[in-house]
């Protein structure tokens, strides 16, 4: 018999929460660098994935990450472009529900384990099912997609703007989520 008692964690083991409050301003300190990251988002923006994609992929791979800024930019983004918010609060659950069709189904699962690629690569079956919906072009633009967002959400994660800050400059208020 166990006689063992139960312990509460110990105050290290609960994680504390993060308060927003930026550390530094990356865009100020490397403009030249944020100025590119930005046109490469500007060209990613004009493939032809389509809001849609971009945004579940956005969002999914900043939850992932754990970037609140990202989140709460690209949750914006895509209200204004009409994405309902049911959809919206089912993206961290995406293999559990009904809402999303095939080719954004393969779009997130190309999203996961890009974001976290696993030590053995990209499995086989994973690239299989994601071939069959989307062109060749399709995954190619995805794969670009899903690295742009990474990029912005490690900056953005290691420097912790604050969600929302910039809503009013890009035009994120009108999503009237504030």
């Amino acid at each position: 018999m166990n006689t063992q008692t139960a312990q509460a964690p110990s105050a290290d083991a609960v994680q504390q929460p993060v308060v927003a409050a930026q550390r530094l301003d990356y865009m100020k300190e490397t403009p030249e660098l944020t100025k590119k990251l930005m046109e490469l988002s500007m060209l990613d923006d004009k493939t032809s994935l389509g809001d849609t994609i971009h945004d579940l992929v956005k969002i999914r791979a900043s939850q992932m990450n754990g970037c609140s800024f990202c989140v709460d930019m690209h949750v914006k983004q895509a209200t204004i472009h009409g994405e309902r918010a049911l959809r919206l609060h089912h993206i961290a659950t995406w293999r559990e529900s009904n809402l999303f069709v095939a080719k954004e189904r393969a779009a997130l699962a190309w999203t996961e384990v890009l974001t976290h690629i696993p030590a053995g690569g990209v499995p086989d079956d994973i690239y299989q099912r994601v071939r069959g919906q989307l062109s060749e072009k399709e995954i190619a633009e995805l794969t670009y997609s899903i690295m742009i967002i990474n990029a912005w959400n490690r900056v953005n994660a290691a420097f912790r703007p604050v969600p929302g800050a910039f809503d009013k400059a890009w035009h994120l208020d009108k999503a009237n989520l504030s």
